[in-house]
C-alpha cells in the first residue's frame, strides 16, 4: 500500500511531499491542474517572509520573532492562534537551507521592494521558478505526481483517513496530507459567504481571483460535511485592490495597484473612505480589497499626481491620465463636482512635512475624516493618475482546524494520519488581514510538518502487521 497521499500541487503540497520521502515514506501527489497550470497560487508569490536575528544572505538587519509575531498580531487584530503563529516564525528561521537543498534560489529585493529587504526573502525568477525547482526535486527523487487528478472527496472511518477518491478511482494509503486550497475560485461558493449588501448588490459578483481557478474547495466542503472542526470566517480572506481590468483568475501580483499610499482613494461616488497612509504597504495592501468590497459596486479609484512617480511598482496597465483633475473626472466617469471638492478639502487639509516615502513620515492631514496620516501631500502636479480597482482574491481564510502536528481535528480530537497543510488551514493563523510573504510562511511550515507527521504515521502503520504477526 502506499504510505502517504498529498492532495494538491501548491508550495505546501511539495513540502509535504518532500519531507515525507525525505523521511522514507512512498509519496503520491495529486494535482488538479493539468502540468502547465500546476503549482497553485504559489505560482503568482515571490517571497517568503523570514524570522533572523541578523543579516542572512539576501536579508539585511535583524527580523527577530518578537517583531514578527507583533507585525502578525497587528494585521490580525487578534484573531490568530499566537502558538501556531509562532511555529510557523521559528520555521521560517530554518527553512531557507532545506529549500536551497532541492533546487530554490534567493536574490536581493529589488527596487520598489526595498521596505521587505529586512523582512522577506525573494526567490529567483519568483513563486513559477520555486514550485519548479520542486518539482524537480520530487521527480529526481522518484515521487509520482499525477495531474488532472482532482480529488473528489476523501474516505474517512470517524477522524482515520483510509482513501481518496478521483473520479471512480479509489487511491488508499497509510497516511493523507490535504494542501488542495481554499475555496476563493468558487464562485458560488462566495457567493454564498458573503450575500447581497444594504443596497441590494452580490458583492462576490465583482471580485477578480488573483491565483489559480483550481482552487474551488471542493475538499474543505467534504472534510467540514464529515465532522472536521472549522477555523475562520469565510468572508475573511486574503484580499488586495488590483487593478479592475484584471482577468478574473490568475492574474498575480502584476494586477497590484501600489500607488494607494501616495495619493487618495475615492469610490464611485467620488469620495474618500479610509486613511490611505494608515501605514508601510507591505503591512496594509492587503485591507485594500475588503476595503473597496464595501463600497459602492465595489470599485475605488486611486488618484495621484506626478510627484510621487517612482515612489511604488509602476502597474503593469497604463492608468487614466489628463493634465487637469477635470479631465480627469470625466475620464473616469466621476462627478466632477464631487470630485474637485474631494480633492479641494483633502489637499487644504494636508499639512507641510518632509515626505519620505520609505519611512512613516511626518505629512499628514488636520481635520480630515478619514485622517490621512502619512505620505500626505496636495495633489497639484499635473499629469494627473487614476487606478480603477476591484477587490481582488488571493485565497480564504474559512479551513478545518489543526494543532502543531498539523493532524486535522474532529470534535477536538486529532486525527492520527489525516494531515492539512497551506491555505486551506492558513486560518488558524490568518483570522483577518495579511502581511507579505507570510502565506509562504505558513504553507512552508505546516508542509513541511504535515509531511513528516503523515510519513511518520506511515511507518507506525505499516510496521503494525509486524508486530502483531510476531506476537502471534
Amino acid at each position: 500500500m502506499l504510505d502517504v497521499v498529498v492532495i494538491g500541487g501548491g508550495n505546501a503540497a511539495l513540502c509535504a511531499a518532500l519531507m515525507a520521502h525525505e523521511a522514507g515514506a512512498s509519496v503520491l501527489v495529486l494535482e488538479a491542474a493539468p502540468r502547465a497550470w500546476r503549482g497553485g497560487n504559489s505560482v503568482h508569490t515571490r517571497n517568503l517572509r523570514c524570522m533572523h536575528d541578523s543579516p542572512q544572505d539576501v536579508l539585511t538587519g535583524a527580523y527577530p520573532e518578537e517583531e514578527f509575531w507583533h507585525d502578525l498580531l497587528g494585521v490580525t487584530k487578534g484573531r490568530i492562534n499566537e502558538a501556531l503563529a509562532r511555529l510557523a516564525i521559528r520555521a521560517s528561521a530554518s527553512c531557507r537551507p532545506w529549500m536551497r537543498r532541492h533546487g530554490v534560489h534567493f536574490q536581493n529585493a529589488l527596487s520598489g521592494t526595498l521596505q521587505l529587504s529586512r523582512t522577506n526573502a525573494f526567490f529567483l525568477g519568483g513563486g513559477k521558478a520555486l514550485m519548479n525547482a520542486y518539482y524537480r526535486s520530487a521527480h529526481a527523487l522518484g515521487i509520482e505526481v499525477r495531474y488532472e487528478a482532482p480529488v473528489n472527496r476523501i474516505e474517512l472511518d470517524g477522524g482515520h483517513f483510509l482513501a481518496a477518491w478521483v473520479g471512480k478511482e479509489r487511491i488508499e494509503a497509510r497516511a493523507c496530507v490535504v494542501a488542495s486550497g481554499g475555496f476563493e475560485s468558487n464562485r458560488q461558493w462566495m457567493r454564498e459567504a458573503w450575500g447581497k449588501n444594504e443596497a441590494g448588490e452580490w458583492p462576490a459578483d465583482n471580485f477578480l481571483i488573483r491565483g489559480t481557478r483550481f482552487n474551488q474547495g471542493v475538499l474543505l466542503n467534504d472534510l467540514l460535511k464529515q465532522g472536521a472542526d472549522r477555523i475562520g470566517d469565510p468572508t475573511q480572506s486574503h484580499c488586495v485592490a488590483i487593478d479592475a481590468r484584471a482577468p478574473l483568475y490568475g492574474g498575480g501580483i502584476c494586477t497590484r495597484i501600489d500607488c494607494v499610499s501616495f495619493g487618495i482613494v475615492v469610490n464611485r461616488n467620488a469620495e474618500r473612505f479610509y486613511d490611505e497612509g494608515e501605514d508601510f504597504w507591505p503591512k496594509r495592501y492587503a485591507i485594500w480589497g475588503r476595503l473597496v468590497a464595501g463600497q459602492p459596486g465595489q470599485i475605488g479609484y486611486s488618484v495621484i499626481d506626478s510627484k510621487v512617480i517612482g515612489c511604488f511598482m509602476p502597474p503593469v496597465f497604463k492608468g487614466e491620465r489628463a493634465n487637469t483633475l477635470q479631465a480627469l473626472a470625466r475620464q473616469i466617469k466621476l462627478d466632477e463636482a464631487t470630485f474637485l471638492d474631494t480633492v479641494t478639502r483633502y489637499n487644504a487639509a494636508c499639512r507641510p512635512g518632509t515626505f519620505n516615502h520609505q519611512a512613516l513620515d511626518d505629512c499628514r492631514t488636520e481635520g480630515l475624516t478619514p485622517p490621512k496620516t502619512h505620505w500626505a501631500q496636495t495633489l497639484d502636479t499635473p499629469p494627473f493618475y487614476a487606478y480603477a480597482m476591484r477587490p481582488g482574491i488571493t485565497f480564504t481564510y474559512l479551513g478545518v482546524k489543526v494543532d502543531a502536528q498539523a493532524a486535522v481535528h474532529f470534535s477536538g480530537t486529532p486525527s492520527d494520519n489525516l494531515f492539512a497543510a497551506g491555505e486551506v488551514m492558513a486560518g488558524n493563523v490568518l483570522g483577518q488581514g495579511y502581511t507579505a510573504g507570510v502565506g509562504m510562511t505558513i504553507g512552508t511550515a505546516f508542509g513541511r510538518i504535515a509531511g513528516a507527521q503523515a510519513a511518520a504515521a506511515a511507518l507506525r502503520d505499516r510496521r503494525t502487521p509486524v508486530v502483531a504477526a510476531q506476537a502471534a
